[in-house]
């Protein structure tokens, strides 16, 4: 088994990070990683900011909640931008195309962003690194628009937040893969509950290093804790994208 392939499959959260600064031909390095990533149709309509203001740092955090978005020695988000393509477009034919910030568009951005993120990761953690993606920007997606200064015909995604690890978190049990892993066609099971008895156990033996004291709830206790308590800014994402300029064309 190849050195990639060992990082891939120990991939941890890393949270807590040392003191030490990521050297400027590392951060070179992660930026080829980044533009060298595939990109729907070679279109690449996304961007990617790194967040070095210290005050942007601290925005951030409390909209994901995490003081560890503010201390970090990097923080990355990723973005879907189809400003800029428009605007090159715009600049070439003295035309603006509805095709520009259309549903297509906006997936192709999303999607690129997020290969684009997972990329960089499997780059951070060959270097010995470690890093956690933060979905958690989209708590409040308006006010990290606002923070970054995005355009319209842009939309945050996901942030990546990375180090020099200073925690040895344990590996996190996951799902089997014949619930997850078909061939040719969709296999909806009889009993869900059934299926995931032992990883519903196997859970309850994780320690999450944000709660040192306590082991997380089964998987299925967890799933109804996400449901019972989502964030109302969150189900209201829709509405921002299209205030960003995407249209949907929505029925």
């Amino acid at each position: 088994m190849n050195k990639t392939i060992k990082h891939q499959l120990k991939h941890r959260s890393i949270r807590e990070f040392k003191d030490q600064e990521i050297s400027k031909e590392d951060l070179n390095i992660f930026k080829e990683v980044i533009q060298r990533t595939a990109t729907s149709t070679g279109v690449q309509s996304y961007s990617v900011i790194r967040v070095v203001d210290k005050e942007n740092r601290k925005k951030i955090a409390e909209v994901c909640k995490q003081s560890y978005v503010e201390i970090a020695p990097e923080l990355f988000i990723f973005i879907v931008d189809c400003y800029r393509n428009n605007e090159i477009v715009k600049e070439k034919t003295r035309k603006s195309y509805e095709q520009a910030y259309d549903m297509e568009k906006f997936f192709q951005g999303f999607t690129d962003a997020a290969l684009a993120s997972q990329n960089l990761m499997n780059a951070i953690e060959s270097k010995d690194m470690g890093g956690v993606f933060l979905g958690s920007i989209l708590n409040d997606s308006k006010e990290i628009i606002n923070i970054l200064k995005l355009p319209e015909y842009t939309f945050p995604v996901l942030g990546v937040a990375f180090g020099y690890p200073n925690q040895d978190p344990m590996l996190k049990p996951r799902m089997d893969m014949d619930l997850r892993f078909f061939e040719d066609e969709y296999k909806i099971f009889d009993n869900y509950l059934d299926e995931i008895k032992d990883y519903d156990e196997e859970m309850k033996t994780y320690y999450d290093l944000r709660q040192k004291d306590k082991p997380l709830d089964s998987f299925s206790e967890q799933l109804i804790q996400r449901f019972e308590n989502t964030l109302e800014k969150r189900t209201l994402i829709l509405n921002v994208i299209k205030e960003q300029g995407f249209d949907f064309k929505l029925k």
